[in-house]
């Protein structure tokens, strides 16, 4: 999206292109997903304009929360540094809006769910009860593929009664159904998107490999939430505890690359409060605005570090965008 301005010069430019991009943000549709050349129909190429306009302005979404997970509001942009290839930007504005959302939430269905289900269902009745009506949101299982149980809708009702029967079985397919996740939020009719995450993070079915679902993740603009459903080790043989904390890790990539937060539950109650707690920090994102170092990085990735004044309190944003 290019804007043109060529009679004003300055902080008020400066204040004018932000609000543009920020409305443009938070409500035009997602820029449309294409499948790459070579990989079939069901592979996709999520390069997009991430989080910089043409006129150089880059927007950072970014969730704050303190020590125990709560989501932090209030604050103002002389509480935030941003450094961009470690080279510390100039923070042209700061807001921090709740507008409604459009959220994929994808709920694992495999076999290797058995035992951890009611905790994660229950979770996805707590998230449902922190949404805003506005809100839409679709829900995808994963199985030994994926599948849709809901696409977009406002009636959360019917959303938790589809998963009242929901059983746990087959192989697991949970890289191929969070590339199903982001690619479906290309319809979304909300400018602001999230995709939450309830799994154990095991794989042992996809067509995709981890590390092409990272790089889409790195090329989208979709902040990915995630609950990792633990099993405690009381009677768990080696080899599942390994496979287990590689499940954990890989949820905790996937919200680490995007800007989101990862959440562990292990216990019963564990997945309902992490629920609760990312349905407020969806609400609570603040977006900060810095002007590009450089235009001439077009195609380079430009890593962005953002950091927070108060050592109680912890940042969660992007890892960085490609320049375009």
């Amino acid at each position: 999206m290019t804007y043109t301005v060529e009679t004003m010069r300055g902080p008020a430019l400066r204040v004018i292109l932000f609000s543009i991009y920020a409305a443009f943000h938070l409500f035009a549709q997602p820029l449309a997903v294409r499948p790459p050349r070579g990989l079939g129909d069901a592979r996709m190429d999520m390069s997009t304009h991430v989080i910089r306009a043409d006129v150089n302005l880059v927007l950072v979404p970014a969730v704050v929360t303190d020590r125990k997970g709560a989501t932090v509001s209030g604050l103002s942009r002389d509480n935030f540094t941003v450094l961009e290839n470690k080279v510390p930007q100039t923070i042209v504005s700061l807001s921090s809006q709740d507008v409604p959302c459009t959220i994929g939430m994808i709920l694992d269905l495999s076999g290797s769910m058995r035992g951890k289900l009611q905790m994660a269902t229950g979770a996805v009745r707590s998230f449902l009860e922190t949404a805003n009506p506005e809100d839409e949101i679709s829900l995808l299982t994963v199985g030994s593929r994926p599948h849709s149980l809901s696409d977009f809708t406002a009636d959360f009702g019917s959303l938790q009664n589809s998963i009242v029967a929901a059983q746990a079985g087959g192989d697991t397919a949970l890289v191929d159904t969070v590339y199903l996740g982001l690619s479906r939020l290309r319809s979304a009719r909300h400018g602001r998107t999230a995709l939450l995450v309830i799994s154990d993070g095991m794989d042992n079915h996809s067509r995709y490999s981890k590390s092409e679902l990272l790089r889409a993740v790195e090329e989208s603009d979709v902040p990915i939430f995630t609950i990792g459903i633990a099993d405690t080790p009381a009677g768990k043989k080696a080899i599942e505890m390994v496979d287990q904390s590689r499940g954990l890790a890989l949820l905790s990539d996937l919200a680490d690359r995007s800007g989101g937060v990862s959440f562990k539950a292990a216990i019963p109650g564990d997945a309902g409060a992490a629920a609760l707690k990312i349905g407020h920090a969806m609400r609570s994102e603040y977006v900060i605005a810095y002007n590009q170092a450089s235009a001439n990085d077009a195609g380079k990735w430009r890593r962005i570090q953002v950091k927070v004044s108060s050592p109680q309190l912890r940042v969660y944003a992007r890892a960085g965008y490609y320049a375009q």
